[in-house]
């Protein structure tokens, strides 16, 4: 069958045509991201309940939801957090888990504690919603005109902007991170409502008489009248001029409307939050993409539809990109494809110097294209993206299916050199030697990466998508080994003149050259296996190999562990944690003072800022954030760490508040900060101010240590508060009840949802609160006055005292246990891994946390902990395979030994150059690894395969080691060298994602350059060792 391919080389071409043709299909069909998708699912649950402080919430709402949505199915992990009037339940899921079905899971929980909660919960709605967790662009739209504040830009994308984007396909959401939206202020006046013996309980009974929608009917309808009409009520009142008219009491001929006691607004339903691009007012959304977008293609077009919506902005009114996911992306694959030219090039330059002739290397230049092509198809068919993993195993796999190509044309080449004139012939007798091992060494090949595709968890995705990718270049290397390049090599191919493969005296010096140093090393090689062969000489080998082992075995255990290593994305965030009960105008300020002196870095190219909010999560008016945009990375001179020390140090004289500046996550899904997060848990349902003492403790301790730059935590249980204690005597003798007393309290202080109202084509809330200046002191409480059953007016006052306390101005559960999670920055600066970190958190939690208290990560942190000892498992998997693919080659159980103990050797100079480089073990790290177990495998069964040949021959055991060994030199050490060189560019790469290319390029050169040099002299020595083991053993049979 083979022959055919030869003898009709157009069917060879048609079937790589169509191996092409596919290709760029699956090419053109492919989503394109930066990494794949590796977050969990996740699901938001988010509640409003106004005036209630964190403890509140965390009782009357977070307890009862948590309650009915723990052990929802397939859930991993819940997380809630409380503040003042809010709470948000997180609920993570396993990878894998449909999010839309988890959704529908979790709402049918939330339903089911209902009737649980607080009415003005219930009226206020809980929201249920998947989270997306790829964030494609942050985008800041304001203004440097001052006629548009907040409010307005805020409303203004909310009903032109935002649904725009969430129609166009492939947007999964698009959300405001503003809070401004608007809202009908009823700005009441106590002392004006007190002179009326008004209870705001009663303007809000005005509000449900007079602003409602009704639905008056037909007249006429089902009659004998000739016309029917249709009765029509206004519904609600829209605007402040109505509201202002609404009867609050009549009678006596006199009336009291909404206008008299209350001034009226069209305003913002929350001012707590102040949001600022390079010093001007701004608004900040993100765009999320649904599982199946093309990220750089969505990018593309939600940007040409801000182009289209910025002809028609108001004057001032612009939008700024804060965050670009295309900007890294673009970047990262530049690099990646750049380095794909040059690894081809620099690959066939090793290979047209091996083989001396343009036609033999026009073979491989052909065939490899085909099989790099080829695999997009196969990319689409599995269901991969293209990303930064698929592009690293495509530029590996350059250097890895050339062998293929080589094998076959260094085979017709033998065929031609014996005499056989015709090409056709040559290349049928060739294949006819070479087939079955082609077939074999890819099946040897295929089984090192499939164990990559049986794992779910994160690093399995990272395994499956690189795995998977090299497999199927790898198996259309094989197939083109097949057709292809016999049928090539019959048409390109002649035979040689006695004097050279090179013509033109240039050339053929030089390879001349060449050969006489390649035929001086063949013959020492020839020398040093015949030396470690001998009998007495071969424990040489035998203590070579075991010092490797013994090398990897140390190394393993020295060198810094870490999951996908931080890189250079271009941006910066900064957390600001400003003392207990600061005021949002104070916070302001500094955060004001830190963006001025983040422009005093030229590489900073944008500056977001916000007050009142963390990207950590955290809400309330002692947190700001900074968001730095830099330059593009050929434009700038400081990388991210720079500009973080940078940071550190220009803000070091602000006192009396805490900085965390940092990289964003190298993986997207995991939020806007690098850091790890460590949720603390006191499982005793104890005090929360001795809870808060031993997290005290256990960061300062942390601080200490070298491993770790900063840790922090946003819970403090020391902010200012007044505890309003009720004198419950005097309220039952006024006739009250004590939800008389605070029903007034929460309506003039702390602001109630009323009604709602429509306009601009959306639902607003009217909420009613008195002005800013009735509730700007204690003693302004004074003026705060409740109706008794009697008509009296009475200071709410009269029915409470006030005591100084501190406490929390948030609160957290993990998994229904109180949680205070404590944010730890590693010291990358200082060249730690994650992995020493969290060897530093585990030393520390035994030094420092009772017995009854504990932590879980979150976020990439307990990724990385999940994969645990699973790279040992999968590298486990991966020799099993190879071994018990090479048995039923050799039908022997004890000769493929003689492979398996090749290995170490190149995998101890895998761990020895990360050392030497400040690589830490990493998974582009591992990934090299067990890539590494194919190549150097593969080297390894040339030598063995031919050795049997030979043995079969009746040749001696020894002979046929040494004769097999230097037959196979030349091919090995070509495509060797060709990985090698062709893994170069990796390892000199800067810009984005340059540290994967170096983790990647330096692991594999390393351990690809130690494996060979000292595989081809450690391969014959253990197939004599094995061979006559077998051969002992057959005799005794």
């Amino acid at each position: 069958m083979l022959k055919t391919f030869i003898e009709r080389p157009a069917l060879s071409t048609v079937i790589s045509i169509i191996i092409v043709l596919l290709g760029l299909i699956g090419l053109h069909m492919l989503p394109i991201e930066r990494y794949p998708n590796i977050a969990p699912p996740r699901v938001l649950v988010q509640a409003t309940y106004g005036g209630a402080n964190a403890d509140v919430m965390m009782n009357s709402v977070v307890i009862p939801l948590e309650e009915a949505i723990n052990g929802v199915e397939n859930m991993d992990y819940m997380t809630s957090t409380t503040a003042n009037g809010r709470a948000a339940i997180q609920v993570y899921f396993a990878l894998g888990t449909d999010p839309d079905m988890a959704t529908v899971n979790v709402q049918n929980r939330v339903s089911q504690a209902t009737s649980l909660l607080p009415q003005e919960v219930i009226q206020s709605g809980i929201t249920v919603r998947k989270q997306q967790n790829t964030e494609l662009l942050r985008i800041s739209f304001g203004s440097v005109n001052p006629a548009y504040d907040e409010t307005f830009l805020q409303n203004y994308a909310q009903i032109n902007i935002l649904p725009q984007l969430k129609r166009i396909p492939g947007v999964s959401d698009a959300i405001s991170w503003s809070i401004r939206d608007y809202s009908m202020r009823l700005w009441l006046k106590p002392d004006v409502m007190a002179s009326y013996g008004i209870a705001p309980s009663e303007v809000l009974d005005a509000l449900r008489d007079q602003n409602i929608e009704a639905a008056p009917g037909i007249i006429g309808e089902n009659s004998r009248q000739t016309f029917q009409y249709t009765l029509k009520y206004a519904g609600r009142l829209h605007t402040p001029e109505q509201y202002g008219e609404i009867v609050v009491r009549s009678g006596g001929g006199r009336i009291v409307r909404l206008g008299d006691i209350a001034d009226i607004e069209l305003g913002a339903q929350r001012y707590d939050i102040t949001t600022l691009t390079d010093g001007s007012p701004a608004i900040q959304f993100v765009v999320l993409p649904t599982q199946e977008a093309n990220s750089r293609e969505l990018i593309n077009t939600v940007k040409s539809h801000l182009e289209e919506i910025s002809a028609n902005l108001p004057q001032g009114v612009r939008f700024d990109y804060l965050y670009d996911f295309n900007d890294a992306l673009d970047a990262s694959i530049s690099q990646v494809l750049h380095t794909l030219v040059e690894a081809f090039l620099l690959v066939f330059l090793v290979v047209f110097v091996f083989l001396q002739s343009g036609r033999a290397t026009l073979v491989p230049a052909i065939a490899v294209p085909v099989a790099v092509v080829g695999t997009f198809f196969f990319l689409w068919i599995i269901g991969i993206s293209l990303n930064m993993l698929t592009f690293f195993a495509l530029v590996l796999a350059i250097g890895i299916v050339v062998d293929d190509a080589i094998v076959v044309v260094e085979a017709v080449y033998v065929e031609l050199e014996h005499g056989i004139t015709d090409t056709k012939e040559a290349a049928a007798r060739a294949m006819k030697e070479i087939a079955p091992a082609i077939v074999s060494i890819t099946l040897i090949m295929a089984s090192v990466f499939l164990p990559m595709s049986f794992t779910g968890t994160t690093a399995g995705v990272f395994m499956r998508d690189f795995g998977l990718t090299l497999a199927s270049a790898i198996f259309l290397s094989a197939v083109n080994a097949l057709t292809l390049s016999p049928a090539l090599c019959a048409l390109f191919l002649k035979p040689q003149p006695a004097d050279g493969k090179a013509s033109g005296n240039l050339l053929r010096r030089f390879f001349g050259g060449f050969n006489r140093l390649f035929s001086r090393t063949t013959d020492r090689y020839r020398r040093s296996v015949e030396f470690l062969t001998r009998k007495g000489n071969r424990w040489i080998t035998v203590a070579v190999v075991a010092g490797s082992v013994a090398v990897f075995a140390v190394l393993s255990h020295v060198l810094p562990t870490g999951f996908v290593p931080d890189e250079d994305n271009g941006n910066v965030t900064g957390v600001i944690y400003m003392p207990p009960g600061t005021s949002l105008q104070r916070t302001d300020s500094i955060v004001r003072e830190v963006s001025a002196i983040a422009r005093t870095i030229p590489d900073v190219a944008m500056i977001g800022t916000y007050s009142g909010r963390s990207t950590l999560g955290d809400d309330g008016s002692s947190y700001g954030t900074i968001l730095l945009k830099l330059k593009h990375w050929d434009e700038r001179r400081l990388s991210v760490d720079d500009v973080v020390g940078m940071m550190y140090e220009k803000t070091r004289h602000i006192r009396g508040v805490q900085f965390i500046f940092q990289g964003m996550p190298t993986l997207p899904g995991f939020g806007m900060t690098a850091a790890m997060t460590v949720n603390l848990q006191d499982r005793t349902g104890g005090d929360m101010d001795t809870f808060y003492d031993v997290a005290t403790r256990f960061i300062e301790r942390l601080k200490e240590r070298d491993e770790i730059l900063t840790a922090s935590t946003s819970y403090n249980p020391r902010f200012p508060q007044k505890q309003i204690v009720p004198d419950m005597a005097r309220i039952r003798d006024a006739g009250l009840t004590l939800d008389d007393v605070m029903g007034t309290l929460q309506m003039f202080v702390g602001g109630y949802y009323a009604s709602d109202f429509n306009r601009f084509g959306k639902l607003y809330r009217v909420m009613m609160q008195t002005a800013p200046e009735y509730r700007e002191t204690m003693d302004d409480l004074d003026r705060l006055f409740v109706r008794t059953p009697s008509g009296e007016m009475t200071p709410v006052t009269e029915f409470f005292t006030v005591k100084e306390i501190n406490g929390s101005e948030s609160r957290s559960r993990f998994n229904l246990y109180s949680s205070i999670a404590v944010t730890v920055v590693p010291n990358y600066q200082e060249g730690y891994s994650t992995g020493e970190v969290l060897r530093a958190l585990e030393e520390v939690r035994a030094e420092i946390l009772p017995a009854a208290y504990s932590y879980e990560f979150s976020g990439l942190t307990r990724e990385e902990v999940a994969s645990g000892n699973q790279m040992v498992w999968i590298f486990g998997l991966s020799l099993l395979f190879v071994y018990l693919l090479l048995v039923a080659l050799y039908e022997s159980y004890i000769l493929p030994l003689a492979v398996l103990c090749s290995l170490p050797v190149g995998l101890a100079g895998v761990y020895v150059f990360c050392a030497l480089a400040g690589i830490s073990n990493n998974v582009y790290v591992q990934l090299s690894m067990i890539m590494l177990v194919g190549l150097l495998g593969k080297n390894a069964v040339l030598i063995v395969e031919y050795a049997v040949r030979r043995r079969r021959q009746g040749q001696g055991i020894v002979e046929a080691a040494v004769n097999g060994a230097t037959a196979r030199l030349r091919p090995i050490l070509m495509t060797s060298f060709a990985f090698i060189v062709g893994l170069l560019p990796l390892t000199v790469a800067t810009g984005a994602g340059a540290v994967a290319n170096h983790s990647i390029g330096i692991s594999a050169v390393g351990g690809m350059l130690v494996g060979v040099v000292a595989g081809v002299l450690v391969s014959p020595v253990f197939y004599v060792v094995f061979q006559n083991l077998q051969e002992r053993f057959a005799h005794k049979k």
